[in-house]
């Protein structure tokens, strides 16, 4: 039987690995103040909220709530167990860990045991299509196509590239192995008939595996080889309880790392593309799954960098794609914007092929475009700029493109352009664009007018209950009497003078439970430990809901010396609310029983007697406000 992984080997591990440096593979982190802040990987938000502490070694959302050290951090993002989190924290300190102590001998149960059970089937498809692909003659026709595209042995291993034959083999390797049908049914893989026959969906086609940004295979788009009119060029996997398309970019996973490093991303529009890209060196390329761009495919790249260039095919086609996915960024994301083109009409996979490695690559080093410089050209599209009707035409439209142009260094620089190709008046065209850029102003102003509602006359409500289990609310205001247990407990975890002052109190407890469980979760720590160390102490508490909370205490802005009449005061305002809180909980189940069972009357008395005790609540609390909160 594994052994578990002792606790100085997690602590081995915690301490040489930087939150930072670790969280910054799956967010975009920048200095402000004493932490770093990024958008937060656990929802979307336009706004920063989400909180790295390198001196504590802790993150918190300022929004959600979640928190906690590098461990939960993992554990949280890709649901793993805390074996499995320490392991891969390991790797990327590259700490070796015994095998003993590895996560795959020391299989802990997953939160979510079909989600668990769906990417092992995954796994051991993506598994058996490139063995097919690479090691069998069934493979042999796909295999010599992919060379042919210019993809080595290398690339498609990287890749994962598989192949699935004309004769079905996927659904046998399954049922030879007694795969839950259910299973089997759920996963996509297959197609189900009337009768509930499964056959392989995917059916001569290579297979390129789609993985979420952990690396996990959790779909395929397969490439039909022999092209027929009844059958897609692609078909992708249905989407599944693991894949939703809207969620994916494919290559995210690989790209990320050099996303980070390269401060820009590149959008190309397909998988050969990507992959054309990634065996010249140029790393940070990824592509939608067809469609166009996905508020949640946007708000990935945003947590990764600042930058995204567009490098679609050069046809017309192209071109218009190019066109609608900056529209679509423009007003839709904080990303800075450009475009590469290739030359010659051809999409990057083509280009390639054609000119080889070294002018691929010059390519993304000297054709970068700004939007602006892009639409200038495209806007040519359809015209006839020998004649005077339509100059007339594209002026008007490139000058309306200009006018949205925040920079008049920017703006000056294409009116120049403009000024040498059609060989005008340069006072004439500043005219011009000062009058569209007053018109677009006007027109903001209106429907901003037009947005604007009354405030209502109703009194305004009240404010909502703060929330102390790390979820939803947190940005809900505190009651008194739950800012003093927050600093009462910041207090005695860290200063083991004040922890030794509260367990000398007789029947001393926190009102709201998750502090005091939090409370008794130190009682036990401090049994086999000496001081309290906030990484540890997490990882003490790795199968409770509350570190975060934990962790938000750590983000408090405390002074850093307290004393004992804070102390005393503290105290005083928590316990001197235990007998109404034990009132008022006790009234409200009864009131909860006197509506289920209908008796109006007693609902009446009982709710008045509620009031009555929030009104003495309310007086406990004013006459006792320590001036720390």
């Amino acid at each position: 039987m594994a052994n578990r992984i002792p606790e100085e080997k997690v602590e081995q591990v915690r301490s040489a690995v930087n939150i930072a440096d670790f969280i910054g593979q799956y967010v975009q982190l920048k200095k402000a103040g004493k932490n770093l802040f990024g958008l937060c990987p656990f929802h979307e938000e336009r706004t920063p909220s989400f909180s790295v502490n390198e001196q504590k070694q802790i993150f918190h959302c300022f929004s959600c709530g979640r928190g906690g050290n590098v461990f939960s951090f993992i554990m949280e993002l890709e649901n793993l167990s805390f074996p499995e989190a320490v392991v891969k924290v390991a790797d990327f300190g590259h700490i070796e860990l015994p095998a003993t102590y590895t996560a795959q001998s020391q299989p802990a149960a997953p939160k979510d045991q079909q989600q668990a059970d769906l990417l092992k089937l995954y796994a051991d498809s993506a598994k058996m299509y490139q063995h097919i692909l690479v090691n069998t003659e069934l493979g042999e026709p796909a295999l010599k196509y992919l060379h042919e595209r210019g993809l080595d042995d290398e690339t498609i291993q990287t890749f994962g590239i598989g192949y699935a034959p004309a004769n079905q083999l996927l659904l046998d390797f399954f049922k030879e192995h007694q795969t839950d049908y259910q299973l089997l049914r759920q996963s996509g893989l297959f197609i189900e008939n009337q009768n509930g026959d499964l056959r392989d969906r995917f059916v001569d086609r290579v297979l390129f595996p789609i993985k979420d940004a952990s690396g996990r295979v959790i779909a395929f788009s397969g490439r039909i080889l022999k092209q027929s009119p009844n059958e897609p060029k692609y078909l992708n996997s249905p989407e599944t309880k693991l894949f939703n398309k809207r969620s994916v970019l494919f290559n995210f996973d690989l790209a990320r790392g050099a996303i980070r490093q390269q401060k820009s991303v590149i959008l190309f529009e397909g998988f050969m593309d990507v992959i054309a890209a990634y065996r010249s060196g140029i790393q940070n390329g990824v592509a939608s799954m067809g469609t166009s761009l996905t508020d949640e495919q946007i708000y990935m790249l945003e947590r990764v960098t600042d930058t995204l260039y567009v490098c679609y095919d050069s046809d017309m086609p192209g071109q218009k794609a190019t066109d609608r996915a900056l529209k679509l960024l423009g007003g839709n994301s904080r990303l800075t914007l450009g475009v590469i083109q290739m030359p010659d009409g051809m999409d990057p996979d083509e280009y390639l092929r054609a000119n080889g490695r070294d002018k691929f690559v010059q390519v993304f080093e000297d054709g970068k475009q700004t939007p602006t410089a892009f639409e200038m050209q495209y806007l040519k599209h359809d015209l006839n700029l020998q004649n005077t009707p339509d100059q007339l035409t594209y002026l008007q439209a490139v000058l309306e493109q200009l006018a949205k142009l925040s920079s008049s260094v920017e703006q000056d620089l294409y009116l120049n352009q403009l000024v040498t190709e059609f060989d005008l008046d340069k006072n004439d065209l500043k005219a011009q664009l000062r009058s569209l850029v007053g018109k677009q102003a006007m027109q903001r102003n209106d429907r901003g007018a037009q947005n604007m509602t009354p405030p209502p006359e109703t009194a305004p409500l009240a404010p909502p209950p703060a929330t102390v289990d790390g979820g939803t609310n947190n940005n809900a205001p505190l009651s008194r009497v739950e800012k003093a247990e927050r600093l009462l407990l910041y207090r005695l975890l860290n200063d083991h003078d004040v922890w030794l002052r509260v367990m000398a109190i007789a029947g001393f407890h926190f009102i709201h439970d998750p502090y005091q469980q939090i409370f008794v979760y130190a009682e036990a720590y401090f049994k086999t430990h000496n001081q309290f160390d906030l990484g540890n102490f997490t990882d003490f508490m790795a199968d409770s809901d509350l570190q975060p909370v934990v962790t938000s205490l750590e983000f408090m802005d405390v002074a850093s010396e307290t004393s004992k009449e804070e102390i005393a005061d503290l105290v005083n305002v928590i316990m001197n609310q235990q007998p109404l809180v034990l009132q008022i909980n006790q009234k409200k189940a009864e009131l909860t029983a006197a509506k289920q069972m209908g008796n109006h009357e007693l609902v009446q008395q009982l709710t008045l007697a509620l009031i009555e005790l929030y009104r003495k609540q309310q007086q406990v609390l004013a006459a006792q406000e320590p001036d720390y909160f």
